[in-house]
């Protein structure tokens, strides 16, 4: 692990010469690279010599016990090797973790589409309930929401909403909420104060650069309408909707949040785009040995992974076993706890297959 973290350094150092190198500047395309690739070796870097420093640290202490030393000298030296013994450990196990295989997706901006599922009207509720929940989480972490669609049911709800997210990081915590969400509560058009159970899937994608996906002009029918209210109102005489298919993959992105037709069509692209990679990422891992797949699961939308009782002021992750009674809190974007949970369960067995 030392030498592989060593050479780890030294790239990161070398890439500081590049980064200094005025033919670098000037190469747009090899900033850019060159700045990524430092970036993603920060942490693991810093950690490393965090570690140098501790162990040379430790290194001298237990040098100085050998000398002629006084009583309290001696005491606080001891003491001292305790300290850094374990902080020396405690780097160890977080160098590890920073020396898992990555995610390639982790650090990028995330598309979310939030729909209602089982329960008409209440699963529309809980859709918009879902997105409230994610939208104050995302202000919390400091990144920017952009709307891309609202098929609203006019009492609040949500048929269908899909939104961009825009963070360093967001697809790496955001990645655990796909899959169905179950509600249990009493509906508002509920008389009889009876508990009804409903759901909504929540789909999250990583975007996708240009690069990434291959999708040519020529696979793509373009489609334009007239954009449409709640219940079918129209709200628009300009044919300003816009509804793309890729037709090798048959995936089908309509946008009309925007007035312009020009911004549906950017907005659809990028989410048709996000919806292309995601396919083939979702074929790729469908190829890849059961056995090596994590325990936790986010690449199953049909999943139930979580249950929010309202009554009970409840929810439970059904895939770590994990419950928290402060739902009150979590729908209001505090879902640190659950996606921090997730995240150490993706550790552990990661290092387990390591281990084996």
């Amino acid at each position: 692990m030392i030498d592989r973290l060593q050479t780890l350094e030294d790239r990161y150092n070398k890439l500081n010469e590049l980064l200094s190198d005025p033919e670098i500047v000037n190469d747009t395309k090899k900033l850019r690279e060159y700045s990524k690739e430092q970036a993603g070796l920060e942490d693991v870097v810093q950690a490393y010599r965090e570690y140098k420093d501790v162990n040379q640290q430790l290194k001298d202490a237990k040098e100085m016990l050998e000398e002629d030393l006084d009583d309290e000298m001696y005491e606080m030296t001891k003491e001292e090797i305790q300290e850094l013994t374990v902080a020396k450990e405690e780097l160890e196990e977080k160098m590890k973790i920073l020396l898992l295989p990555k995610d390639p997706n982790d650090d990028k901006n995330v598309f979310m589409e939030i729909r209602g599922a089982a329960g008409g009207d209440e699963a529309a509720l809980f859709a918009g309930d879902l997105y409230r929940m994610y939208s104050r989480y995302a202000e919390t972490q400091g990144w920017k929401i952009d709307v891309m669609e609202a098929n609203s049911t006019g009492v609040g709800g949500y048929k269908e909403m899909i939104f961009m997210i825009n963070g360093k990081g967001a697809y790496s915590k955001l990645k655990y909420e796909n899959g169905a969400h179950r509600v249990q509560r009493v509906p508002e058009t509920e008389s009889g104060g009876r508990i009804h159970t409903s759901t909504a899937t929540v789909a999250v994608l990583p975007e996708a650069e240009e690069v990434e996906v291959d999708v040519h002009e020529k696979d793509i029918r373009v489609d334009t309408f007239a954009s449409s209210g709640p219940g079918g109102q129209s709200v628009n005489t300009t044919m300003s909707a816009v509804r793309l298919t890729h037709v090798p993959t048959g995936i089908v992105v309509s946008i009309q949040d925007e007035k312009s037709q020009i911004k549906n069509k950017e907005k659809a692209m990028k989410v048709l785009r996000a919806r292309i990679y995601d396919k083939y990422q979702q074929e790729a891992q469908a190829e890849y040995d059961e056995n090596r797949k994590s325990a936790v699961g986010t690449g199953d939308r049909s999943e139930r992974i979580r249950t929010y009782n309202f009554p009970q002021n409840r929810v439970t992750d059904h895939r770590i076993g994990l419950t928290i009674q402060k739902l009150d809190q979590i729908m209001q974007g505090k879902i640190d706890e659950f996606i921090d949970a997730l995240q150490l369960e993706e550790q552990a067995k990661k290092l387990e297959q390591i281990g084996e």
